[in-house]
């Protein structure tokens, strides 16, 4: 199949012709409007190319979509108290997209780094495996971010806290005194 681009410098948007569609062997001539329209010709039917037969038609929703905006119904007595028994079952717990072998963002992925550094023992959730845990553990922390770093049971914070108190030494006090007791 063969596909051509015709490019006008004046006129914008490009014209792409397939002549498989048009199943006839082509010649064209382009004539510049000054309604910002672009006209193509086939020696055999005119072909008219407009911002208006460009600009997608959308049609309005049948009634409107109504969203439930309440994070609290994220966080449900059960949720909380898998959360509570997760945050405490270790040490060292890291909330983050994807998992320590394979994150799937960079800020996770910096967070691994660190903790791999300072050889830290953690356990990784995956946050992407389930939406509810994700909505919920956001209301949980009164962290909107991930990733999200619990040591010692409590909330540390997100990568750039992490990063800072990587930096400053402070994250390998905090990691010794919660392993340690």
């Amino acid at each position: 199949m063969a596909l051509r681009s015709i490019k006008t410098p004046s006129v914008t948007p490009t014209a792409v012709v397939s002549s498989s569609v048009i199943n006839k062997p082509q010649s064209f001539r382009f004539v510049s409007k000054p309604s910002a329209s672009l006209a193509v010709h086939n020696l055999h039917q005119p072909i008219s190319i407009t911002r208006s037969n460009l600009t997608p038609k959308l049609k309005p929703a049948s009634p409107p979509a109504k969203f439930r905006c309440s994070a609290s119904a994220a966080l449900t007595p059960q949720l909380r108290d898998t959360l509570e028994k997760l945050v405490n079952s270790e040490k060292v717990v890291l909330f983050m997209k994807g998992t320590r072998d394979f994150p799937m963002c960079g800020f996770s992925n910096t967070v691994v780094q660190i903790l791999k550094n300072l050889n830290v023992p953690f356990e990784d959730v995956n946050i992407l495996e389930n939406e509810m845990l994700r909505q919920g553990l956001k209301e949980y922390s009164n962290w909107p971010t991930f990733p999200q770093l619990y040591i010692g049971g409590e909330f540390f914070g997100g990568c750039d806290i992490t990063l800072e108190a990587f930096q400053s030494g402070e994250l390998q006090e905090v990691v010794e005194r919660a392993i340690c007791s």
